[in-house]
């Protein structure tokens, strides 16, 4: 492909990308009476229910709620052959926040990966009905609601309670048991695809610069230290996405982590990606535990990692390979911190500063930069 045509291809798919998702909002907002999923959760009522779930609903009552870049409740219900109660999410509630999500497909995602492939795997929660409408953008997913009274009890950790490393441990053997199920095993689902491959990338290096700009006023940590990943961003992303390829949740830090029965488990589906595991793994053991105790532990934990995946029918993989890609994909949990820090919106601030810091510090003591120009 002519140079000239490989850079403007990515600029035109972002654009039709970016029409497309506001396209969506606005034609909801004109049309979204006649379509058939509801805007909010409210309009979750016992018909629409017992359409979606396949089972005959007779009352619902809303338990309780929050928002992020969806909206999300608990509902209890009545009926025949239904869960007492479900957790549900829908469309957030403003339009940028809309937005955030058709940038990132995250809706769309999430309905396919419960549709198509969540049946393969286990410690991923049942999911009751799932649908997507391409008009508007609206979703609605019905799930199992894991704080149900009478279920095994789940724990739910989240960034300022940072994980151990036996907990650590069973998080590095979750992830070996989603990538070997997934190992080389994504052709039928084209629709997964590498992030550095999107072509929304296009947008990331300038979002990075813009949140450190932004965080540079009002907090301590050195947030240029990644300066070089910012300006360099798709060609560094495109170094860590080298194959071989598998299945990656996309976001596993500790608020999308659930310990139950003695196993991890991993809920928000909506960022699935295909990638190396290092970029998995990275991301997971850098914002979920304390600099220090990842810096004593993280070498264990790959091999436990290389052990568990080879254990599920998975590869063998080189130490010394997964712990260069391992230093290299550091970046992604800065940038992914950066972002979500310097935007706002999307996590509590002392939460997302927490991440922020541990993403720094792993840039630093993984000599993550010096790794990737070794390497470019």
């Amino acid at each position: 492909m002519p140079p000239q045509v490989s850079s403007v291809a990515p600029a035109f798919g972002l654009a039709a990308h970016l029409g497309r998702g506001m396209q969506r909002i606005a034609t909801d907002g004109v049309f979204g009476r006649a379509r058939a999923i509801p805007r909010h959760i409210t309009g979750l009522n016992a018909a629409y229910l017992s359409a979606l779930l396949g089972r005959t609903v007779t009352a619902v009552s809303l338990l309780d709620g929050d928002a992020g870049t969806s909206s999300r409740a608990r509902l209890a219900l009545t009926g025949e052959d239904v869960p007492a109660t479900v957790f549900v999410k829908m469309p957030a509630e403003t339009a940028a926040t809309r937005m955030i999500g058709e940038l990132g497909r995250l809706a769309s995602t999430e309905v396919r990966f419960y549709r198509e492939l969540s049946a393969q795997l286990t410690d991923v929660p049942a999911c009751h009905g799932a649908t997507f409408d391409p008009v508007t953008g609206r979703f609605a997913l019905v799930l199992e609601d894991l704080t149900a009274d009478g279920l095994a009890v789940c724990e739910f950790p989240d960034t300022l309670h940072p994980l151990d490393a036996d907990r650590a441990a069973l998080v590095v053997e979750l992830l070996a048991r989603v990538h070997a199920t997934f190992w080389r095993r994504l052709d039928p689902y084209p629709w997964v695809y590498s992030a550095s491959a999107d072509a929304t990338s296009l947008l990331t290096g300038s979002l990075a610069n813009a949140s450190a700009r932004r965080l540079e006023r009002r907090t301590s940590i050195p947030v240029r230290t990644g300066q070089f990943v910012n300006d360099n961003y798709r060609a560094v992303a495109s170094l860590i996405d080298r194959g071989p390829h598998t299945l990656m949740h996309g976001d596993a830090h500790p608020g999308n982590v659930y310990f139950r029965n003695g196993k991890a488990g991993l809920l928000d589906w909506q960022a699935v990606r295909r990638g190396h595991p290092s970029r998995e793994l990275s991301y997971a053991l850098i914002t979920g535990m304390a600099t220090a105790v990842r810096v004593e532990h993280q070498r264990d934990l790959l091999d436990v990692y290389r052990e568990a995946l080879h254990a599920e029918g998975g590869p063998h993989m080189d130490r010394d390979e997964l712990w260069l890609r391992y230093r290299q994909a550091a970046l992604y949990a800065y940038v992914a911190t950066l972002i979500t820090a310097g935007m706002g919106g999307m996590q509590a601030e002392g939460i997302a500063l927490e991440g922020l810091g541990r993403a720094v510090s792993a840039l630093q003591d993984l000599d993550t930069v010096c790794a990737l120009k070794a390497s470019l």
